[in-house]
């Protein structure tokens, strides 16, 4: 399991998988359309294991005219792992545990001043700051606008086989501190406070993460929530930071998806960030998504250490 594994998506998918889903790569490192399925019915054995597969491969997956209600957006997320609260902070959508508004202004109530944009700024891995983050999340697009909008993806698998065999060595034996805070360079809101007053999140986690499935070492950083790294001083522990937040998003590593109304992206949150985008805040058009996310395991490094909670509980499945 501790072999560094090809970083590069693997040979095309057997052929009794091909045969099941009709697959669209998108880039050289990362993405996939999936064509042919309505996700409103359950899927067979075959064509779940064509897409657990895709995957794997792809990280992030996409589906085209899936209009579905946030049940059946639940149930198609259960086919494949157990769906946690909708945010677990912030909340769900009434009715709907297990659902997560992504809405145009959602950051409005949390946040204020003007933000510090980096290179880096905004890219996430979900909820990185609990000590099991989601294992996969299903984002659906319902409100869209008709340009603008896009969000991106990048393959932590490949950044980290990117890296320096020097550089790889040393950062497979560092871990860091991971927590919620209002971006850099704004503060936080009272609602904000308060709701992270009520559920703090920290968590120590180690930079480079083993994949639970593959074996695939991703260098395991995510800009929005990863804040220092351990046993390091400020100093040194900003300038690596900021050497892989920059690394992990090179143009070569991502895919950026065009939204349509019934577009649905399916991504592996154990080896990749993403970013949602910003330029929506300069148009007058909505925007509305919904999002589940499924149970997660506690992630191991490249010695097979945990991670360790530092604030606050694990994810928990809700039923």
């Amino acid at each position: 399991m501790n072999a560094i594994l090809s970083a590069r998506p693997a040979a095309s998918l057997p052929q009794e998988l091909k045969d099941d889903i009709d697959l669209r790569p998108l880039t050289g490192h990362i993405g996939a359309e999936i064509h042919g399925l309505d996700l409103r019915r359950a899927l067979g054995a075959p064509t779940v294991a064509a897409i657990r597969a895709a995957l794997r491969q792809w990280k992030v997956v996409f589906f085209r005219d899936q209009v579905l209600t946030h049940a059946e957006h639940v149930a198609f997320a259960r086919q494949f792992g157990e769906p946690t609260i909708g945010h677990p902070v912030y909340g769900y959508v009434e009715g709907h545990p297990q659902v997560y508004s992504v809405g145009r202004n959602r950051f409005q109530s949390r946040h204020e001043g003007e933000q510090l944009i980096r290179p880096w700024t905004g890219w996430h891995t979900d909820v990185t700051a609990a000590v099991n983050p989601p294992a996969a999340s299903i984002l659906r697009g319902v409100v869209i606008p008709p340009y603008g909008g896009d969000t991106q993806w990048t393959n932590l698998v490949q950044a980290y086989s990117g890296l320096s065999p020097t550089l790889r060595a040393f950062v497979d034996g560092l871990r860091g501190i991971h927590r919620f805070a209002p971006p850099e360079g704004q503060n936080a809101t009272d609602e904000f406070l308060r709701k992270n007053r009520s559920r703090p999140l920290v968590s120590e986690h180690p930079l480079v993460r083993v994949h639970p499935e593959s074996g695939e070492r991703a260098l395991y950083v995510s800009p929005l929530f990863l804040q220092t790294v351990t046993g390091l001083t400020p100093r040194e522990s900003r300038q690596l930071l900021e050497l892989l937040f920059e690394h992990v998003v090179r143009p070569e590593y991502t895919v950026r998806f065009r939204w349509q109304e019934g577009s649905l992206a399916f991504w592996d949150n154990n080896s990749t960030a993403h970013l949602a985008p910003r330029d929506i805040y300069d148009l007058e058009f909505d925007r509305q998504l919904y999002r589940v996310t499924l149970k997660g395991e506690i992630p191991f490094g490249v010695d097979g250490t945990r991670s360790t909670a530092i604030e606050g509980e694990p994810l928990e499945a809700y039923e």
